[in-house]
């Protein structure tokens, strides 16, 4: 940029040059304009941090010419007639201020220095700037203790930014030294302690704005903030506060506009009476605070009429608030969370025209859903849910809230259907009515006039019907979730309209039919749901998005093979397709989904090895693949995640929707897990299948793994001596295998709740009676005629408990089988079942009488084969 044409301009007064990308080499030019009043350079690259040197002529200007070769800023220092210089927002560090020589600028009034990088040095080096009303040092990185000492002496600053710095203790108390102050802004500065009694800030008569918000102040508020009459907006938010609101200064503070208390230890009375006589109160912000009931209800008026008001946290608010009868003037009302008695506030609405946003979520409301007579195009967001409201949703409801964008009335005990004149909620974008007693269908008015709706929830009712609308479109709609209903039927067609949709739940429901390959048309999807229905067939190939990240098919009647059903979702994070008739192999693209943390595949007619590419997948948590027909050896290289599931969901759905309940058999039981919950368990059931082989040693190194079950296989060998390391396991059990030798020493795990051995070959001595063990009872170790010791009421000083196996028996253990000589075992049955076989062939030979009876009785054992496979296929085998 060149400034030869602006030259001229002598008598400049103001200049911006803000939000460009200058550096230091602007400086020197700005000379060319002495008369500049008000300089402008935030949101820029200036650094200011070279030396200055001469070394002969750098720019030349008409008459004048500049000999700098690096510019720095200390030229600012020739503006005396500059009031205004915002150099906010730039690389500016900690040697700016030797060299910015500010002490000359003897008229500044405006200073902004705001979202540099200083050190505590810079506020001294400031100057003397006797006119100086206005500084800000907010985000400037200033550590290190800074106290009152540190500022020079500003008799004149009226207002003073240090949001975000490290104040000294003593700021508080020192601060008095600048007796002009009417602004003060010390937001997460660090402050603790306690308000000072005396002195201090009480002595600043002239503050109108103070914020010490999100620090870690504590006590109560002393008595002489009643010296800050002209104080206008007060943030207490986010300390440590304690005491009664009643007992503090507050209600003498009449000039107060606006007052923030959030986030503290505050006692608070429901009724609001300390405030009753700010009569210029507009914004009162009480939440995260305990709401307490009054004793006796005052029957004063208040003379504040407020706009917003926020008082959810906690407490017994006893019936609702009366005052609230004297407003006509509020705006936002947020009171969840208090217990309050009392039928729904239809007259606040129609008292308050201007009422925009009413949250009064589990507030312990009870009655009939009332609405105002009138209709209110203000009236935008109502939030009642977890309440106790009863009867029908009012059918005029469309009527009276036209402008309305979110409804949540979930939780509650509503009945009858959904009125049709939702419809008129043209603006409509959020619609919450879950866990209700709704019945009837979805009106095809709610999701053709919606046209704005992006959040459908209706949720565990009794909805009916087809589950959409064939008109529908909802090219808007992102969360469509309607489980827990009785809808049937198939998915219709119409969903694929919804172009953005990214979940869409339809569990527990009666929904029936194959599942269409159109889903995967919807390139938005993220999560789906289909579990406990009644859909049959094969899946479609490729039938979901390749990016979906959750997929939940489970308890349904679908078969057949899992070819390319999810080939190519490289983004899957949970998996569950369990309960239902899938057969034939594991794909081995399961390697494929790098990010698959949750996989179930339980509870189907599954056969051949586990793929070895499983090992490929470090973000596994939780893997079920119990009640198949697998086989083979368990692979040793299974790993598990050691630290808790970061879904990268959080937060984009409610109700903590992260991901759908997941049934796992833990602790001899099914169970649900969800949310927070269900990504910190970590687990490995592989039970009920035709796993052989040894326990891999590897398997112990799950250190971090809840639930490990491997019965009902065929699994034999030891149990490794690694599984000590189990330090967090909480159910294990290996029961119904063919496992020989002792009970490793497990006594150290301190939080296994379930154990079971049972049902193998073991030997020797019980674990000690100890921890965790002193709990498990006959039942955990029966089924195995060679283990003594309690809780078995075998001895094991009996004569009849088999020899303890050495140390060169448990080595050779492969080789001999065991107990029993497996080699002669073998020999020996197959010489007897060859002779019978050559004894029965000569018989019927020389017999013919024997011979065409035994082709007789063959061909009936046939028939009667056949008839018996038609009348039970399909037939599962299930182990339980």
């Amino acid at each position: 940029m060149t400034f030869e044409g602006l030259s001229s301009l002598q008598n400049l007064e103001f200049l911006d040059l803000s939000s460009n990308n200058f550096n230091n080499s602007i400086i020197p030019f700005l000379h060319i304009f002495p008369s500049l009043k008000s300089l402008n350079l935030a949101r820029n690259a200036i650094s200011c941090i070279q030396q200055l040197i001469q070394t002969g002529p750098y720019f030349q200007f008409s008459s004048r010419t500049f000999t700098y070769s690096f510019m720095t800023c200390e030229e600012l220092s020739g503006f005396e007639n500059l009031e205004f210089l915002d150099l906010s927002y730039n690389n500016f560090n900690k040697s700016i201020m030797p060299l910015l020589r500010l002490s000359k600028l003897s008229n500044l009034e405006f200073l902004d220095l705001s979202l540099n990088d200083f050190s505590n040095s810079t506020l001294s080096s400031i100057g003397d700037l006797s006119s100086l009303k206005e500084l800000h040092l907010d985000d400037c990185g200033l550590r290190g203790t800074v106290d009152i000492q540190s500022l020079p002496n500003f008799k004149n600053l009226e207002h003073l930014d240090l949001t975000s710095s490290t104040l000294h203790n003593n700021f508080l108390k020192d601060i008095e030294k600048m007796p002009s102050l009417k602004i003060l802004l010390l937001s997460s500065c660090q402050l603790n302690g306690t308000i000072p009694t005396a002195k201090g800030l009480c002595e600043l008569k002239h503050l109108q704005k103070l914020d010490m918000s999100n620090n870690d102040l504590s006590g109560t508020l002393p008595s002489c903030l009643a010296n800050l009459t002209s104080l206008q907006l007060l943030d207490l938010s986010s300390n440590h506060f304690i005491g009664n609101i009643s007992l503090s200064p507050l209600g003498t503070l009449t000039s107060m506009h606006t007052l923030d208390l959030s986030s503290n230890l505050f006692q608070i009375p429901i009724s609001l009476l300390p405030f009753f006589n700010l009569s210029k109160l507009k914004h009162l912000d009480c939440h995260e605070n305990e709401i307490y009931a009054d004793i006796d209800v005052p029957t004063l008026t208040p003379k504040f009429q407020l706009r917003t008001l926020y008082l959810s946290g906690q407490g017994d608010g006893g019936v609702f608030p009366k005052f609230f009868y004297y407003q006509h003037k509020l705006e936002y009302v947020d009171m969840g969370n208090i217990k309050m008695k009392g039928e729904f506030p239809h007259w606040l609405i129609r008292n308050n025209t201007k009422l925009h946003t009413l949250y009064l979520p589990n507030c312990s409301l009870s009655g009939p859903l009332q609405l105002p007579i009138h209709s209110h195009v203000h009236f935008s967001d109502l939030d009642i849910s977890d309440n106790y409201f009863n009867g029908s949703i009012p059918t005029e409801i469309g009527v009276c809230f036209p402008s309305l964008n979110s409804l949540d009335l979930s939780g509650n005990g509503l009945t009858g259907g959904i009125p049709s004149s939702f419809g008129k909620m043209s603006q409509l974008k959020e619609l919450d009515l879950s866990s209700n007693h709704l019945s009837g269908i979805i009106p095809q008015e709610l999701i053709v006039g919606c046209s704005s709706l992006y959040e459908l929830i209706l949720s565990n009712n009794s909805l009916h019907g087809q589950i959409f609308p064939k008109q529908a479109t909802c090219k808007e709609l992102i969360l469509l979730l309607l489980d827990g209903n009785q809808f049937t039927g198939s998915i219709p067609y119409s969903i694929s309209n919804c172009t953005m949709l990214e979940m869409l739940d339809v569990s527990y429901n009666r929904l029936f039919g194959s599942i269409p390959g159109w889903i995967g048309n919807i390139t938005s999807l993220d999560i789906l749901d289909l579990s406990e229905n009644s859909f049959f067939g094969n899946l479609p190939s490729s039938f979901v998005p390749p990016r979906i990240s959750q997929v939940y098919l489970s308890k349904n009647r679908l078969q057949g093979p899992l070819t390319n059903a999810f080939y190519g979702c490289s983004e899957l994070t949970i998996l569950d397709l369990s309960h239902n008739d899938f057969t034939k192999r594991i794909p081995e693209w399961i390697g494929n989904f790098s990010t698959l943390t949750y996989l179930l595949l339980g509870y189907n007619r599954l056969e051949g090895e586990i793929p070895i590419q499983l090992c490929h997948l470090f973000k596994l948590r939780l893997v079920d693949f119990s009640n198949n027909n697998l086989s083979g050896p368990v692979p040793p290289c299974i790993s598990l995640l050691r630290y808790p599931y970061q879904p990268n969901i959080y937060g984009r759905y409610p109700k903590d929707s992260m991901a759908q309940p997941l049934e796992v058999t833990t602790k001899n039981a099914l169970r649900y897990f969800q949310g927070i919950i269900l990504s910190l368990m970590s687990g490995l059931d592989l039970s009920c299948n035709n796993l052989t082989g040894e326990i891999p040693v590897e398997i112990g190194n799950l250190d971090k793994i809840q639930l490990l079950n491997l019965s009902h296989n065929k699994l034999t060998g030891l149990i490794p001596q690694s599984f000590s390391n189990l330090k967090q396991i909480e159910s294990l059990d290996l029961s119904y295998n063919n496992l020989n030798g002792k009970i490793p020493q497990l006594t150290q795990l301190y939080f296994l709740a379930v154990f079971s051995v049972a049902h193998n070959n073991l030997s020797g001595k019980t674990p000690e009676m100890v921890a965790q063990f002193g709990t498990f009872e006959n039942s955990s170790y029966e089924g195995n005629p060679f283990l003594c010791g309690p809780p078995l009421s075998k001895s094991c000083s009996s004569s009849s408990i088999m020899p303890r196996v050495s140390e060169e028996d448990r080595k050779d253990h492969k080789k001999d089988g065991g107990f029993i000589d497996m080699y002669a075992f073998y020999v020996s049955f197959m010489i007897s079942y060859a002779i019978m076989l050559l004894t029965m062939a000569a018989v019927l030979y020389i017999n013919p009488y024997w011979r065409r009876a035994w082709f007789y009785m063959i061909e009936l054992s046939l028939t009667n084969l056949y008839y018996f496979l038609v009348d039970n296929i399909p037939f599962v085998f299930r182990c339980y």
